[in-house]
């Protein structure tokens, strides 16, 4: 059975001591993630081979003060980032690195032994055993703990320390008898440009992101130019470094609010066209090769466009997307998206649209991001492109 698991990010209370001895928790996983990059760069030197999960395991068992858990989650983080970069690699994206970067802080996670949850919000996070001995637990108190069961629990620092709680809610997904096919064409301006077999199209605007993210470039532009001319360490450097992460994670949260309200808006398009399945392009490399410099063969894009194409967060859109519409019964499926908003249905011939319109010489002309999705979905039931009909189509935009 699918189920769901969501993440409640919150604050909490506790003692002075227990805050810095959290703060040191992350310091120590800190700790355990440079000790896997040197681990790993000694055994590579020495085998000519990246080290193994087991033998990182051993390598890192009963040498910190956190629990045994915490430790594992550490090292599983590292061991994903090197298999990713390594993927990245064999598909040809040769300038992604591998993990080398050392760590000041870094997220402590209590998996399901590590944690204990009581009456009233209160919670005990376990350090575990430490040279034989046992740790005392760090306690927190939750005003408002989520109903379900707690599976695991992060600490994150968003303008301070707070509690990822991920939990599943109990919720069985829906079951529907629909038959439609709906597809989607990703965009930059527009988030979401989506027709139904039935003959519907909507698109809901990206206007508000577009604005929150020019917002927070300008904030941030300012804060780096005033951080550029104080001394490295001094209080004024120290208090512009906290409005900048301040501002950075103000954005996160409301950006996070905006593609929430906006995936949700489509899901519930999805129902009221009654749609079983949902395509969308794969966007896999659209932000590779974003540099200003001038590739071989290659058009010299402009910083402004990198920019926007490297704050694309296609990647959550499809995240949001996946659980809102599996929890009413609605598969996401990625496909492959080639030329689909180049290639005219009508005669086949192919050109790269200059505005928001596409229009062809044969006389076909479509809203650039709907004449995407009709093509993407013809591509998925068809296997070719031909034009579709569109009764009727809607424009939704976020509050």
């Amino acid at each position: 059975m699918f189920t769901i698991i969501r993440v409640l990010k919150t604050t909490f209370h506790t003692t002075k001591d227990n805050i810095e001895r959290l703060f040191a928790c992350n310091r120590t996983s800190a700790n355990v993630w440079n000790d896997c990059l040197g681990l790993d760069k000694e055994h590579f030197q020495k085998n000519g081979s990246w080290i193994d999960r087991g033998t990182l395991h051993l390598a890192t068992k009963g040498q910190y003060q956190v629990h045994s858990q915490s430790i594992q989650a550490v090292y599983e983080k590292y061991i994903d980032a090197r298999e990713n970069a390594h993927k990245a690699r064999a598909l040809g994206f040769t300038q992604i690195r591998y993990p080398y970067k050392e760590k000041k802080h870094f997220n402590t996670k209590w998996k399901k032994d590590g944690f204990r949850v009581g009456e009233n919000g209160k919670i005990e996070l376990s350090l575990g055993l430490f040279r034989g001995k046992r740790q005392k637990p760090i306690v927190v108190r939750v005003k408002d703990l989520p109903t379900g069961k707690i599976k695991e629990i992060e600490l994150v620092y968003d303008r301070g320390l707070r509690l990822a709680i991920a939990y599943d809610d109990g919720i069985t997904p829906k079951e529907n008898d629909h038959l439609g096919i709906a597809a989607i064409d990703l965009g930059e301006i527009h988030t979401i440009a989506s027709v139904c077999d039935n003959g519907q199209g909507v698109i809901i605007t990206g206007r508000k992101i577009r604005s929150l993210k020019r917002l927070r470039n300008k904030k941030m532009k300012e804060l780096q130019k005033k951080i550029a001319k104080c001394q490295k360490g001094s209080r004024q450097w120290k208090k512009y470094r906290r409005a900048l992460y301040y501002v950075l994670g103000k954005s996160d949260a409301q950006l996070t609010d905006a593609l929430h309200k906006t995936t949700r808006k489509f899901a519930n398009w999805c129902l009221e066209n009654k749609a079983k399945r949902v395509v969308v392009g794969n966007m896999e490399g659209v932000q590779r090769n974003t540099s200003p410099k001038k590739k071989k063969n290659k058009h010299k894009r402009s910083c402004k466009h990198n920019q926007k194409m490297s704050q694309w967060q296609f990647g959550r859109i499809t995240t949001y997307l996946q659980y809102k519409l599996a929890a009413e019964g609605i598969s996401l499926q990625k496909v492959d998206e080639s030329y689909t908003t180049q290639t005219c249905p009508v005669c086949g011939r192919r050109k790269k649209p200059t505005s928001r319109n596409y229009s062809c010489t044969c006389g076909y002309q479509e809203h650039r991001d709907i004449h995407g999705a009709k093509n993407i979905l013809s591509n998925y039931k068809y296997g070719k492109f031909r034009e579709l009909s569109l009764d009727q189509q809607k424009y939704l935009r976020i509050a």
